[in-house]
């Protein structure tokens, strides 16, 4: 008896331990894909938040150019040295003018003392040594002889560079010319002397640097598009977010506004402005020198498809939660329906002849266009289904994009997606901002999602790091590690997850209302946080098609602490693995790749890693956490990985043909 017990014992003991040695076995099966990847699978959303745009990508340096904020010399500040020196009038021309009503008339007299209207730009303005800066104006002489000495000064007051300009016409005309910086300041500003005697009308007070991005005059930034370009984005989503909606309906954002000649674009408060009490930002608001024009241009230079999203005449439900009646709704399904028009339309067409007029004649091809930000309840869904019969019997070659609200859960969110999927829907948004053990434990999220439903576009998700006070919520190594715990899952389930995007893409260091956020950035330098290189290992790593990968033949979504997902690439006949390894300890795995075909004999393997869960990148070490590479070696079609702990790593393996 006790040797036949004995001997089960110890046969039970090596099942046990085969078992267990089987499950430190990852396969791929490489020769049988499961389903494609959507060239769109991982991408950026915009929106205009934390000066993203005014103060941030759009290069423009001078805060309140055209006098439209609330106080119309916000940003502005007049130097002189008597009361009689000069000063300043804020004309209102609005009868003529409503797009841009407002400009200063400034009068002066020498003999009195000196005059100068000085710009501190967004929190000071970020001036490099030996770079050229293009100023320009538009102006009217009215009296006397009128020269204007335009100066680069730094946060001492010390003069870095000077150009003089001289009106010389009564009516309106646009005055440029260049400076080039001694030195370099984060904190400089820009100041208008007035020399003479007489007076001037000036508007449009605008000071770009040279190297925008392809160097196009009045462009944007290029160190922060080279950032998104990096991330080799299938979408962009534009223009956000909540401004979408506007705190109430006439302070949405009306694209129509935004395209045209710059200084006919009609300026709007943004709605971050005083959304916080404790992040206030007075001076936030949108000249849409970054406007829908420029939005599709940045789409196609960084090889993007364009994502708008329009107004569903639905305002912010956080706020007014303002409706427009459904009987009025006309209107705002005209603005999408001439949206189309403008991006894919011929010249011949209103709006088509406008793109063109623009500078860009051939069409954006626009393919997709979503329908409200992130609106919840029957008064979403109603106005929905109007935009919908809509914009599907004009452009039934349009996605539409719909939305379930702000939350991933909860009695709206079950109500919208019952709705949704009743209407036979294509792409529905859904948005998650968690904690960093919501995003581990939800890595098989849509592992049972029902196949026959509409599609998941992940738009805005973050996770969220809790912390006490006002400092920012840090981008830290757990909330980037459990990103990719999640992200594997999307992955995973490509077949029904067609597009992602974290949110918000950017924050100005000194001017954020909301974090943790994608990229940081000042007025001279930018970072990538860990979690944006967690989205660019997986957006170049991309594939073209799913493949199994499995431990004891099950999925890998969080079984000790391992996550992974796989995908091959046809274009470069590579196969590719993702594995995030969770734990606090070093793990060891084997990898099997299944295949009929010959592997190259070695491999790249990018890791992502850190000791400290906690840390993060910041301006002093803007690469405290980036991506390495290194060779492995592959035993035949198995590979022996040692994954770090707390790592994202990703395989890379080619298949020779």
């Amino acid at each position: 008896m006790r040797r036949n017990l004995l001997l089960q014992l110890l046969l039970s003991f090596f099942f046990v331990a085969a078992v267990a040695q089987e499950s430190k076995i990852i396969s791929v099966n490489a020769d049988k894909p499961l389903y494609p990847v959507q060239s769109t699978m991982w991408g950026i959303f915009f929106e205009d938040i934390n000066f993203a745009a005014d103060g941030g990508i759009y290069a423009e340096l001078v805060k309140n150019r055209s006098f439209e904020f609330f106080q119309p010399l916000m940003g502005w500040k007049e130097i002189r040295k008597t009361k009689q020196a000069g000063s300043a009038l804020i004309n209102n021309r609005a009868g003529t003018s409503p797009s841009n009503p407002r400009f200063a008339h400034v009068s002066f007299d020498n003999s009195n003392g000196t005059y100068c209207l000085s710009n501190a730009g967004f929190r000071g303005m970020g001036i490099k040594q030996g770079m050229k800066y293009h100023f320009s104006v538009w102006a009217g002489q009215k009296s006397g002889d009128v020269k204007l000495r335009i100066e680069l000064v730094r946060a001492d007051g010390k003069s870095i560079g000077a150009a003089t300009l001289v009106p010389d016409d009564g009516d309106w005309k646009k005055y440029e010319v260049d400076l080039t910086a001694a030195a370099t300041d984060p904190k400089a500003s820009l100041n208008i002397w007035f020399e003479g005697k007489g007076s001037v009308d000036l508007d449009m007070i605008s000071l770009f640097p040279d190297d925008t991005w392809k160097n196009r005059p009045g462009g944007l930034r290029a160190d922060l598009v080279q950032l998104l370009a990096d991330l080799k984005p299938g979408f962009i989503r534009f223009p956000g977010g909540c401004i979408v909606e506007g705190r109430e309906l006439t302070t949405r954002y009306q694209w129509k506004k935004t395209v045209g000649n710059v200084e006919d674009r009609e300026l709007i408060v943004n709605r971050w402005n005083t959304e916080f009490p404790h992040k206030n930002a007075p001076d936030y608001f949108q000249s849409y020198g970054l406007g829908f024009y420029e939005y599709f241009l940045l789409a196609e230079d960084i090889g993007a498809e364009p994502l708008p999203i329009l107004s569903c005449g639905m305002a912010c439900q956080f706020n007014t939660a303002e409706v427009v009646p459904l009987d009025q709704i006309d209107p705002y399904i005209q603005d999408a329906l001439d949206l189309i028009e403008f991006a894919n339309g011929p010249v011949t067409s209103k709006w088509g002849k406008l793109r063109a007029d623009m500078g860009h004649p051939a069409p954006f091809n626009l393919k997709m266009l979503g329908v409200g930000n992130e609106q919840w309840g029957p008064q979403y869904i109603e106005r929905y289904k109007v935009f919908s019969n809509a914009l599907k019997a004009k452009h039934p070659e349009i996605k539409l994009v719909s939305g379930t609200g702000p939350s991933p859960d909860g009695a709206d969110f079950d109500y919208a997606s019952v709705e949704l999927k009743k209407l036979n829907e294509e792409l529905v948004d859904e948005h998650y901002y968690r904690s960093p053990e919501w995003f581990f434990s939800n890595a098989a999220r849509y592992d049972k999602y029902d196949r026959n439903s509409y599609k998941i576009f992940a738009g805005e998700y973050a996770s969220h790091i809790p912390n006490t006070g006002n400092p920012p919520h840090k981008n830290t190594w757990l909330s980037a590690i459990s990103e990719a715990a999640f992200m594997t899952g999307l992955e995973r389930n490509a077949d029904v997850v067609w597009m992602c995007s974290y949110a918000p893409l950017f924050a100005h260091a000194e001017a954020w209302q909301w974090s943790p956020d994608l990229i940081w950035f000042n007025n001279l330098e930018s970072y990538g946080t860990p979690n944006y290189y967690v989205q660019k290992m997986f957006s170049v790593n991309r594939g073209t098609d799913v493949l199994s990968v499995t431990e004891g033949e099950k999925p890998l979504t969080g079984q000790g602490g391992i996550y992974a997902s796989s995908v091959f690439d046809k274009k470069s006949n590579e196969v590719i693995i993702k594995i995030v390894n969770s734990n606090d300890a070093a793990a060891t795995r084997e990898l099997n790749i299944k295949t009929s075909r010959r592997l190259d004999g070695k491999a790249i393997a990018t890791v992502l890693k850190s000791d400290d869960k906690g840390a993060f990148n910041s301006f002093d070490n803007p690469v405290n956490i980036k991506p390495q590479e290194q060779a492995v070696t592959l035993n035949g079609k198995k590979i022996k990985l040692d994954l770090p702990a707390s790592s994202l790593n990703v395989i890379t393996i080619r298949i020779v043909k």
